[in-house]
């Protein structure tokens, strides 16, 4: 909780909007400890894991589970790979609480590592006891965001969701994306979360490394697609942990996740135990800037054949349409909840969307949406020639527009209303309305 007000506020006096994720531990599994606190395993050394072993008293020969469930869902044949895939053990026989292995590739082997099934298949719920308490911690620290981890169906989702309602918090949801059953459903994943994020650690531990580029691809399009957000996370700068700049793999591979429509990077060792924290954070956000500049970031078109469910969608789609089709200098999108600011940051543009809400929370949640910049715009009238002004005064005064910039401005008849955007204005700024459906 100390950490979160901090982070309010810092971000308070500087005048920005920052969301806060509480990220869900999900189910621990995870070998227990060692006596002598790690081993050696050479290539062929067979190996034992014991769910009945007391968790410290690992040797050479075996070793406990935090997970005991691991003995039913693993099967003569399968493999197991340790510490994000640096160790893979087959099984060979599956014994009352024992799981006999030989080593195919070895290596050292220290406590707490992480566990992986290859092809997935392993039965831990992702919502777990302790996650339960957590939800509550997170609605009493007021995050904007809720990670669950290691989702299997869009039934987590909608658990995660209920908790978190029931805990008295509105925070949206993100499905982190790591188990390869997840693979399965992606779409029904999607579409029962506010944001996915794609945890490519134990994802690839899952499904192979190979595999990884293509996934994350086609996640990010069914995403932006299904009108969701997207993250991108895990190792884009791991060697910054001990080194001051990034390889140039890790720069194409920030770079390539902004260019395919990821709304955000996200760094993990890197800053929580990295030496160089705030140089990663500056490398990565200077990277993301000369992607986006790039002309394969800046220009879409909505699609034109696919019939919009919503009335305040469709303006949403009609302003990126005429914005990438005049020389606007800005998008105003006055909302309650943000979703007009999420749809049109679907459309790849250079337009930059300013999103203009009374609500603090939506402010904070919008700050994820790509080419969003969330403004706090108490806007004290109803009258919508004068809100317009206050629009145009407020984004003057921001230094974004100059006299003879034409800004397109999205709000509703009945101003204030959720879900209620329906008129769309086109204004140059210091001269009369040009057009406009109001």
């Amino acid at each position: 909780m100390t950490r979160a007000r901090m982070v309010r506020v810092s971000a308070a006096r500087h005048g920005r909007h920052v969301a806060i994720l509480g990220d869900l531990q999900g189910p621990k599994i995870r070998i227990d400890r060692f006596k002598d606190g790690k081993i050696v395993l050479e290539d062929g050394a067979p190996f034992i894991f014991d769910a009945s072993l007391d968790k410290d008293a690992g040797d050479q020969d075996r070793v406990g589970l935090t997970y005991k469930q691991l003995v039913d869902d693993v099967r003569e044949g399968d493999t197991l790979l340790l510490d994000d895939g640096r160790l893979v053990f087959t099984v060979n026989s599956v014994t009352g609480s024992e799981i006999r292995c030989t080593t195919v590739v070895g290596g050292t082997l220290s406590n707490n590592k992480g566990i992986n099934r290859q092809g997935g298949g392993l039965s831990a719920p992702a919502i777990t006891a302790k996650d339960r308490a957590d939800i509550k911690t997170a609605a009493e620290i007021g995050v904007d965001y809720i990670a669950v981890s290691f989702p299997r169906s869009a039934a987590d989702l909608h658990e995660a969701r209920s908790l978190m309602k029931a805990a008295g918090s509105d925070a949206f949801i993100v499905a982190k994306v790591e188990r390869a059953e997840a693979v399965e459903c992606i779409d029904e994943i999607i579409e029962a979360s506010d944001v996915i994020m794609i945890a490519r650690g134990d994802l690839g531990v899952e499904i192979g490394d190979a595999e990884l580029p293509a996934a994350q691809k086609e996640f990010i399009r069914r995403a932006r697609e299904k009108k969701r957000a997207v993250i991108t996370a895990t190792q884009m700068m791991e060697t910054m942990i001990v080194n001051p700049i990034p390889t140039r793999a890790e720069v194409f591979d920030v770079a390539n996740a902004v260019l395919d429509g990821t709304d955000a990077v996200m760094l993990s060792g890197e800053t929580a135990a990295g030496k160089y924290p705030v140089k990663v954070v500056a490398t990565m956000a200077h990277i993301c800037s000369r992607a986006e500049s790039q002309i394969q970031a800046k220009m879409s078109v909505p699609p034109l054949d696919t019939p919009f469910e919503r009335v305040d969608e469709t303006i949403a789609m009609t302003a990126m349409y005429a914005a990438n089709h005049m020389s606007v200098r800005a998008i105003a999108a006055l909302t309650e909840s943000g979703s007009t600011a999420l749809w049109m940051s679907r459309v790849n543009s250079a337009i930059p969307i300013y999103a203009m809400t009374r609500h603090e929370g939506s402010a904070r949640r919008m700050a994820l949406y790509r080419g969003v910049v969330p403004i706090y715009f108490p806007y004290d009238t109803k009258d919508h020639a004068e809100v317009n002004r206050q629009v145009v005064n407020a984004l003057r005064a921001r230094e974004v527009l100059d006299e003879g910039d034409l800004v397109i401005i999205t709000k509703g008849d009945l101003m204030g209303e959720m879900g209620g955007t329906n008129a769309m204005k086109i204004v140059r700024v210091g001269e009369a309305v040009l057009a406009g459906t109001e």
